[in-house]
């Protein structure tokens, strides 16, 4: 099954992309999941997106709407890990509009095609304590297989954000760092920066078992 959940990784953005104005402060985190589920289907099902000249209104309107359900700052610490702390503000403020794009754009170039092969989402369970929570589904392809996703959300201001997502337990951020690590370790923290500059979506993917060289 983990090549599934390669395949598959590529899905864990699109079942909550999208989100109307204000979802964020649904009550319940599973709400949040399951309506940005049917904007995400509506959207990219809609007809009038479908046209050559609709593509950028269409990728513009995810990227916008993207940040009202991720907690980006959240993602990026914690992928950067211990190297997060020997940042300064600035630099922080650069790494995290970097991986956001970064993200944006590896999944949003694969958003399409993963949502065509989902045959059903199931909702299974909600586990919350205080201000996090965690929300398990599987998504049922036209194959018949079963590929269980998670969703880590915490409560920030009131509102439920996601700053994890793991398909089959493998952890979107846990890629990352790993991958981030090696090349700090490796090279430098400025190498990694024009790394992201420059391969947004080609090396650094995020993918399981996917290694950067």
């Amino acid at each position: 099954m983990r090549c599934v959940a390669r395949g598959w990784t590529m899905l864990l953005l699109s079942i909550i992309w999208l989100s109307a104005i204000g979802l964020a402060m649904a009550g319940e985190p599973t709400d949040l999941i399951r309506q940005t589920t049917d904007q995400v289907l509506k959207i990219l099902e809609d007809p009038q997106f479908q046209a050559p000249d609709r593509q950028a209104e269409k990728q513009e309107r995810l990227h916008k709407l993207a940040d009202q359900v991720f907690d980006w700052q959240e993602i990026a610490r914690r992928a950067l890990a211990v190297h997060w702390r020997e940042r300064t503000p600035q630099e922080r403020q650069e790494f995290v509009r970097l991986f956001r794009d970064l993200v944006e754009t590896t999944y949003l170039n694969r958003l399409e095609s993963a949502v065509q092969e989902k045959r059903e989402i199931q909702y299974v369970a909600e586990q919350v304590d205080k201000s996090r929570a965690v929300v398990k589904t599987n998504v049922v392809t036209r194959r018949n297989q079963q590929v269980p996703i998670d969703y880590v959300l915490h409560q920030v201001d009131g509102r439920w954000l996601i700053y994890d997502v793991l398909v089959e337990g493998i952890s979107l951020v846990n890629n990352y760092r790993s991958q981030f690590n090696r090349i700090i370790t490796s090279s430098s923290y400025n190498e990694l920066i024009q790394k992201m500059k420059t391969r947004q979506g080609n090396e650094l993917s995020g993918s399981p078992e996917r290694k950067v060289q």
